[in-house]
């Protein structure tokens, strides 16, 4: 069952429109169209034309029946003409004015297509360096990256959202300390999310506090690259932490975790003859789940959890998710053949590795619905048992693929080649944010936490109403505690966290993403981060009045516990929050929300749909009887496209999303 907010967000931006802005199509048409396109390109492995039919509408149903949603591209432009159907896209930055100008170019064309890019940086020469053939200086990493927010800012994503960038500087790069502020100004960079690639040398140098050597990105001394200058490695890892507590950036990528478990990573003989691999990652796409070579692509797609509770709800029906996850691995697969590339560089990248990125979404629903809180210890061993299954399940078909279609052409080169083990993808599983796919499958968002139970949303005529999250309500009305006031201040609060008057089993099994303590969203991303061969998205959560030794506590662990990175954000951070659950008197400072921009800040909100009463039987367990009442009025922000119409502004990572409307900022 498709959500009042999952079509208005279809019909804003996926439903096809004919020359005058009419909406051509419907929910079976949308997804006929993308299975029709997908399903195709198995001609080439000897399906015949009712196969090919058999196939297309099992991947229709499966999308149908919101088990299964690919990114957005893919649901945008499939079937359409110069469909290009990938979400993400790493861009090479070279140290020359050409280069630099011309990946500013190809990033405009691929944001113009729906695809998100990130890039490295880190091989610009440092500010005020010495140009060769000119009697300038270099104006360094942070200059160019405005021109590329600028370039962004200018290009509309299929008419309908703005690009979204990830901007790296290696933590030894002489510019880094300008790096970590050049967003301590909210209003700069607004196209960017920016994350530091830290290495194994920093973060140890961190721990020892030994002091840490900047150098030059392409000079050399005796061989070795040239010492720019020296600093004490715990003073820039104090401004790093200052600035995330501040303002939520910038986050932190793990690089020489990331290259370490690529399969491409190039390795060399003692004489420097690389004898393995293809590349060395220097960037990841905006979100950070997806970290690429040079030039390539990637395709990620999700499974909705909540579809596959057994009957009892108290548990997972393996064998459905099985199937599913092979079915998911196989769609996109063929996604890679059907797509429509920007470029010829992208293409052999992206088919010589034929990358994907299959992850999940409803987790925290998933949790609630068998009756288990979300920062407890049974919920990291389902998370361990979970990843652990989901990536045995997804390599399995992989491997399947490789017998009946032949490996990645780059196998050979692999860490994969080099054990023996035939895989038709490179890397098979990534964990996104799932920002507007969760909206459309009616469920919660990656594995994050929900980040309130009730908000506000704003309807004609300037009435403001509370709405509560569906399954809670469902609870509460069953259960005869719906009450005003206890809805009243569930609003004003966001979360029943202090509301007293309700069971402590209950608070537990409801908690939010700002009641949850940090150590618990950082051990939740590392229990399935150990399973994943990309990354996991994920943003961990602090209150208003966390400090910066916590956040360093964080970051610390995040470190300690093989997280491939890691983004914070403490609550209120930023001036115009895009989502804000307002505590009593302050509904007034929602207005600036309208205007702000992109940060991967504030977490997702969560949105379920309506839900059968058999499913509620485990989170019944601790609900108490009370009476009942209808919900209250109150105040709220607005979006800036649909104004004084119904609104819901939501945070996905890097983008802003009106659930009524459709409107993004990115």
């Amino acid at each position: 069952m498709f959500s009042e907010n999952a079509i208005k967000v279809l019909n804003k931006r996926y439903f096809l429109r004919d020359e005058n802005g009419q909406i051509t199509e419907d929910l079976d048409g949308l997804f006929g169209r993308v299975a029709a396109c997908v399903a195709a390109v198995e001609k080439r492995w000897g399906l015949s034309g009712p196969a090919i039919e058999q196939l297309a509408e099992t991947y229709k149903r499966f999308m149908l029946n919101q088990e299964f949603m690919p990114n957005s591209p893919t649901l945008m432009n499939a079937g359409k003409a110069g469909g290009q159907l990938s979400a993400c896209f790493v861009l090479p930055v070279p140290d020359n004015l050409e280069g630099i100008f011309e990946t500013c170019k190809n990033a405009a064309l691929i944001h113009k297509t729906g695809g998100g890019t990130g890039f490295s940086f880190s091989r610009i020469r440092p500010h005020n360096d010495r140009v060769a053939h000119s009697v300038g200086v270099a104006s360094g990493p942070v200059s160019f990256m405005t021109v590329y927010d600028a370039a962004t800012e200018a290009i509309r994503q299929g008419g309908t959202r703005r690009g979204a960038n990830m901007g790296m500087l290696r933590v030894d790069h002489p510019d880094i300390e300008l790096f970590i502020n050049c967003k301590k100004d909210t209003s700069k960079l607004n196209n960017f999310n920016i994350s530091v690639a830290i290495t194994d040398k920093f973060m140890q140098a961190v721990k020892d506090d030994n002091d840490f050597d900047l150098l030059h990105p392409s000079r050399t001394v005796d061989g070795k690259p040239e010492v720019v200058k020296t600093i004490q490695a715990r003073t820039l890892f104090a401004e790093l932490v200052h600035n995330a507590h501040a303002t939520g950036e910038p986050g932190m990528v793990f690089i020489d975790r990331i290259n370490a478990g690529d399969p491409m990573q190039l390795a060399f003989d003692p004489s420097g003859q690389a004898i393995a691999g293809t590349e060395d990652i220097e960037a990841t796409n905006p979100c950070g789940e997806q970290p690429l070579g040079p030039g390539d692509a990637c395709n990620l797609g999700s499974i909705n959890l909540v579809k596959f509770l057994d009957n009892s709800q108290s548990d997972f029906d393996w064998q459905r998710l099985g199937q599913a996850i092979e079915l998911a691995v196989r769609f996109l697969d063929d996604v890679i053949d059907a797509n429509q590339y920007p470029f010829d560089f992208i293409k052999e990248a992206t088919l010589n590795n034929r990358r994907i990125g299959l992850g999940i979404m409803g987790w925290a629903e998933s949790l609630i619905l068998q009756g288990i809180a979300y920062d407890s210890e049974e919920a990291i061993a389902r998370a361990d048992r979970l990843g652990a299954f989901f990536q045995e399940k997804a390599h399995q078909a992989s491997r399947r693929l490789a017998t009946e279609r032949g490996d990645f052409p780059n196998w050979q080169y692999s860490s994969w080649g080099a054990k023996g083990v035939h895989m038709r993808n490179a890397t098979v599983t990534t964990i996104a944010p799932t920002g507007t796919i969760s909206i459309i499958a009616g469920t919660s968002s990656g594995i994050e936490p929900l980040f309130a139970i009730s908000f506000v949303r704003r309807v004609l005529g300037g009435m403001e109403l509370i709405e509560v999250n569906p399954l809670f309500s469902e609870i509460a009305r069953k259960e005869g505690f719906h009450s005003e006031a206890l809805m009243r201040r569930i609003a004003e609060e966001g979360t029943i966290s202090h509301v007293e008057s309700l069971p402590a089993a209950l608070r537990k099994l409801w908690v939010c993403a700002h009641d949850i303590d940090y150590i618990w969203h950082v051990r939740m991303q590392a229990a399935f981060q150990k399973h994943i061969d990309n990354a996991v998205s994920k943003t961990i959560n602090f209150a208003f009045e966390a400090t910066e030794q916590q956040v360093e506590d964080a970051y610390m662990a995040a470190w300690d516990l093989g997280l491939k990175g890691i983004t914070v954000y403490r609550d209120r951070s930023r001036g115009g929050q895009v989502l804000n659950i307002p505590k009593k008197s302050s509904f007034a400072g929602l207005a600036g929300a309208a205007n702000s921009s992109p940060t991967r800040g504030a977490l997702a909100l969560s949105i379920l749909p309506a839900v059968e009463p058999a499913r509620l039987a485990p989170a019944l367990k601790a609900a108490p009887k009370m009476g009942r009442s209808d919900m209250p009025r109150i105040r709220s922000g607005s979006c800036p496209q649909c104004g004084g119409e119904a609104e819901r502004l939501l945070k996905f990572e890097a983008c802003s999303l009106c659930a009524s409307c459709g409107y993004t900022s990115c």
